[in-house]
């Protein structure tokens, strides 16, 4: 998504200075060259090395160094960047910048820059609440220098309040936004995570073994992309991602209900949960003591094919993890669903499937269109799904 774009990426001496080495590899994975610049005092707390070797670049931190081949390194570096990042931001930095003040190289690399300045302050609530810093902040803002707030929660120093830095996936999707990469901008996309609980008794319950992983990446990559997420969310074991409006769910039930109630306000629904298909008819609320159990099952609401129904134009995006003939049933699920397109994974393959970091799938269109990923992250499928269907709308 960003290839051929150079960032220049400020690190200053807080101890927030170790969330930069996320935001740095965020950048890289999504085609960035970054370019690192550290303060000195940010060299105590994170080694250059490590910037280093995340970034597959030199890091600038030391103003005097004499390089081989000559070059004005802070022109150099200013008129390469397409934007600079600087996360986090002491009161320090925000300080000499409001005023002017050019006595590192990371200060004079933004002073002789043109790219927008994108500022993630990070510091002791006393200090971020504190007049004179923000005076600094609306000074910068009224001359167009691009602020992500903190973040409110227990701070390095025992305090709490504002003053943590903002997450690193914030951070990466608002320096998408600024490069003009936000092709998911005024997208309002909700999509379905992990699996579902249908109560047998009133200890046990029927489920599937969605971890929510893939469901996570997408909602991570959408709003990356400039995307508004609503996540509706079932049995998960994986993190969820800040900044997406979450709701949790247990039943099939509980989850078709969710997304019929908020389907009016999307564009677009990516079913990448696994509601479980059946539910018990006579659920208990005691628990079950008999030696011999005989549950009766009945077939849940189908979420896919009950929005299907309903969509208009909106676009929706289903998933067939099946064990066998994966591409019959998931182009027969994609017409009976009315969906724009399918994901497909054959959930029998060794490192696809549940509870997996990478998965291998085929995106099928309605339109005949095929695209294998072969096994990769679910990273990289999130984004692979994204783009297919840039492709619908």
């Amino acid at each position: 998504m960003l290839k051929g774009v150079t960032v220049a990426l400020g690190v200053t001496g807080g101890i927030a200075a170790y969330k930069a080495c996320e935001v740095c590899s965020s950048l890289v994975k999504l085609g960035a060259k970054v370019n690192v610049i550290m303060t000195k005092n940010a060299t105590e707390f994170v080694r250059p090395l490590t910037f280093e070797v995340l970034s597959n670049n030199p890091v600038t931190y030391d103003m005097w160094e004499r390089k081989r081949e000559w070059e004005v390194e802070h022109v150099s570096i200013a008129q390469s960047a397409d934007v600079i990042v600087v996360a986090p931001a002491t009161a320090n930095l925000i300080g000499k910048l409001a005023n002017g003040v050019c006595d590192d190289m990371l200060t004079t690399t933004i002073m002789a820059s043109n790219a927008p300045v994108v500022i993630c302050p990070a510091m002791n609530v006393v200090m971020y609440e504190n007049p004179i810093l923000q005076e600094n902040v609306e000074k910068l803002k009224k001359r167009g220098y691009i602020f992500v707030e903190p973040e409110e929660g227990r701070l390095a120093c025992g305090a709490v309040g504002r003053g943590r830095l903002a997450p690193p996936e914030h951070i990466v999707q608002e320096t998408i936004k600024v490069l003009g990469g936000a092709d998911y901008a005024n997208k309002k996309v909700l999509i379905t995570a992990g699996g579902t609980s249908e109560r047998i008794d009133g200890v046990r319950y029927i489920t599937n073994r969605s971890s929510g992983k893939m469901g996570a990446c997408i909602a991570r990559s959408a709003m990356r992309r400039g995307a508004e997420v609503i996540l509706v969310v079932g049995n998960v074991t994986a993190d969820m991602p800040k900044g997406a409006k979450i709701i949790r769910v247990e039943s099939t039930e509980d989850m078709y209900k969710a997304v019929m109630d908020n389907l009016s306000d999307v564009d677009i629904v990516i079913k990448s949960a696994a509601p479980a298909d059946y539910k018990v008819l006579n659920p208990t609320n005691k628990k079950i003591k008999d030696e011999k159990v005989c549950l009766e099952l009945t077939k849940n609401v189908d979420i896919a094919r009950e929005v299907g129904k309903v969509k208009g134009d909106k676009k929706l995006v289903i998933f067939a993890a099946e064990t066998e003939n994966l591409l019959d049933y998931a182009k027969s699920k994609l017409v009976s669903k009315n969906a724009d397109m399918v994901v497909a994974n054959d959930v029998t393959r060794e490192g696809a499937g549940f509870n997996h970091d990478t998965n291998d799938v085929v995106i099928i269109h309605k339109g005949g269109r095929e695209v294998s990923s072969g096994l990769v992250q679910k990273s990289q499928v999130a984004e692979m799904i994204l783009d297919e269907l840039k492709l619908e709308w």
